[in-house]
């Protein structure tokens, strides 16, 4: 494709280390903030004994164009200052005065809360804005004396700086409340399809299955090293599972949890033999088309005799004293009357089988229905021994499907309780839409969070373990509920032309005059691909041209790299000229081509500040944008 780039982009990620490693190694890698100003915005007591209180870390300067990791420690009046227990964690990107931004201006493309003293990534939130919410009776532990650090990504969309601030909020219940004493420590278990500080893979249209998904590593048999799972973590200690919700990227559509255990197969009660009717089915239903064949048999007759009646007629009406006609024109009428008497008798045997054939239906799918519920109820075991926990599904509020920010996960219900035990592995796979585009930098994580049965002894009232199901006897991959609703500031989907056109960003370049002819280099810079932009007015927004085997080059400006501002030649369809949005311009060139995001190698960059397109394109006109700043938009041209 051109791209320059493998399946996973492990050649970025080698040089950095895990994300549930040492912060320390992080920050010695990573662009660092020093602890930002924090506040309280808001707090309330709630009848549980916790306390609901709204944090606010910053002012953050976004620099223009900010694409960027960034780690910040978490100190003093952002977070509690008494030790207790967390319960629910939501989060949220503002402005001074506490407006949310639109998601089409800047977003807050993930934040990872990181307790540096326990190696814990105990909670994190990306576009989607997910909440984390633990069931009644379960909390994260925290005391005062753990380091803190957030790790975040604001991702500016814009050319224009920006003035911004965290806000999270905590259900927080303090070690000396009575309702503290029943609570029982829940710990988090980060899963990745992928690792690194930006756990990211590539997913192409037409890829994977003839579904139209594409499941992560499932369908990519070179994903990982040779003996690698990167996607696989071992439950240390008996416990139970608790909780656990998805993320996804644009064009994803689920995560799923499994479970392996060794030597394990379902163990649950089988469902009884389906009572099959086929034997009385097969004979009502041979009988029924045979009926159906002899009808149809008649009713083509009719209509031969039909058309020979009216031939027959006109030589009547054209000579009356035509006896052999009129003789003819008889023996027509009676046979097509000999014809409809059949078929009534037969559509009346025919009605009193489909009587017979419908009680005989109507028991079959009674016992068919019967077997479906018993099976809904075990649980699904497949290769040996790996059964499913959970399909954190994502729900799409973008009328156009799932192209933009505008969802929200699924996670699992409040009661949602897994029996593991010490070795048990769980294992998480992400599915990707790819009949609509590509989606490069994709992503697929859950956070599982557990409690150890040796630490619930402690608690005066604990839940009793033992009642949380086994998942080879009892189906525990319940639906789930939506971790959040329609969220206004997705609203701006873009891909509107306006009346004449007022929201167009440039002409359609495939109507354009030719341009320079050459492959450039063309550098990048101001957010313009100079020498390839149609935005720009007259000869210098025309397509550049070359012969068809050659190929454009681009590079960033020194000033960019520089500042940072990172940018991609992203293969989108012509014309590609529509308003910008959360759903506009989107990965869905015909011919596929991706530079990822240019830079030094810093995550998330490719590593690389110069690239070439492919080519193997066939003549005609291309159009692309850059998915960090999709009001870029640029073509070429292949003659």
């Amino acid at each position: 494709m051109g791209t320059g780039r493998t399946a996973v982009t492990d050649s970025r990620l080698g040089a950095l280390v895990s994300g549930v490693v040492l912060v320390a190694a992080l920050l010695a890698s990573m662009y660092v903030t020093s602890s930002a100003s924090a506040q309280v915005v808001y707090t309330e007591a709630l009848p549980n004994g916790a306390q609901r209180t709204t944090y606010r870390l910053g002012p953050v300067q976004v620099t223009p164009g900010q694409n960027r990791i960034a780690f910040r420690p978490i100190t003093g009046a952002s977070r509690p200052g008494v030790n207790g227990w967390i319960t629910r964690i939501k989060p949220d990107l503002v402005y001074e005065d506490g407006t949310i931004p639109e998601s089409s201006k800047v977003m807050f493309h993930h934040g990872v809360w990181n307790n540096q003293t326990t190696g814990d990534l105990f909670y994190a939130t990306g576009e989607e804005k997910t909440i984390l919410d633990l069931p009644d009776g379960y909390g994260y532990r925290y005391q005062t004396n753990h380091g803190w650090i957030l790790n975040d990504m604001i991702h500016n969309l814009t050319p224009q700086a920006m003035v911004l601030y965290f806000e999270y909020t905590l259900d927080f219940i303090p070690d000396t409340a009575p309702e503290a004493q029943d609570i029982v420590r829940a710990r988090p278990i980060w899963m990745d399809v992928q690792s690194g500080i930006y756990p990211v893979f590539d997913v192409w249209r037409d890829s994977g299955g003839a579904d139209g998904e594409f499941t992560y590593p499932e369908d990519a048999p070179n994903a990982y090293p040779p003996g690698v799972q990167k996607n696989v973590k071992t439950i240390p200690q008996d416990g139970v599972l608790l909780h656990t919700t998805g993320h996804v990227h644009t064009g994803g559509l689920s995560t799923n949890l499994y479970l392996r255990r060794t030597g394990a197969t379902y163990a649950g009660p089988n469902c009884p033999e389906r009572i099959s009717y086929e034997d009385e089915l097969a004979p009502l239903r041979k009988k029924q088309a045979g009926y159906s064949k002899k009808i149809k048999r008649l009713k083509k007759s009719n209509s031969r005799l039909t058309r020979a009646q009216k031939k027959v007629a006109r030589m009547v009406r054209k000579n009356p004293d035509n006896q052999g006609a009129r003789k003819q024109l008889s023996k027509i009428k009676r046979k097509k009357k000999a014809n409809s008497k059949r078929i009534a008798s037969i559509n009346s045997v025919k009605a009193t089988n489909k009587s017979k054939l419908d009680k005989v239906l109507a028991k079959d799918n009674t016992e068919r229905k019967k077997d479906a519920a018993c099976r809904a109820t075990q649980p699904q075991v497949d290769d040996g021994n790996r059964v499913h926990l959970f399909n954190s599904e994502a729900k799409y509020f973008d009328p156009r499907g799932p192209i933009s920010w505008d969802m929200a996960m699924y996670s699992t219900e409040p009661d949602w309780t897994v029996r593991v035990q010490a070795g048990d592995k769980l294992e998480l796979q992400t599915t990707y839409e790819t009949k609509i585009a590509s989606w490069p930098e994709s992503m697929g994580i859950n956070i599982v969070y557990w409690a150890r049965d040796n630490e619930m002894d402690d608690v005066p009232n604990p839940p009793d373990p033992t009642t949380a199901p086994n998942p080879y006897v009892t189906k525990v991959d319940t639906r789930g509920v939506l971790n959040h609703g329609h969220l206004k500031e997705n609203e701006d989907y873009g891909g509107e032309t306006g009346k004449n056109g007022s929201k167009l960003v440039g002409p359609d370049p495939t109507k354009l005059p030719d341009g320079q002819f050459g492959g450039g280099p063309f550098t990048i810079s101001d957010y313009v691909y100079n020498g390839a932009d149609f935005r720009l007015p007259g000869a210098l927004g025309r397509p550049p041209v070359v012969n068809q085997g050659q190929s454009f080059t681009f590079k960033l400006s020194d000033y960019d790299i520089q500042n940072e501002v990172w940018h991609s030649l992203t293969s989108c369809k012509t014309p590609c000229n529509k308003s910008t949005g959360i759903s506009y311009p989107i990965p869905d060139g015909e011919f596929q081509f991706e530079s990822g995001q240019m830079g030094p190698g810093l995550a998330p960059t490719v590593g690389y500040t110069e690239w070439s397109t492919p080519k193997t394109l066939p003549k005609g006109t291309y159009t692309f944008f850059c998915r960090i700043h999709p009001l870029m938009r640029g073509a070429f041209r292949v003659q």
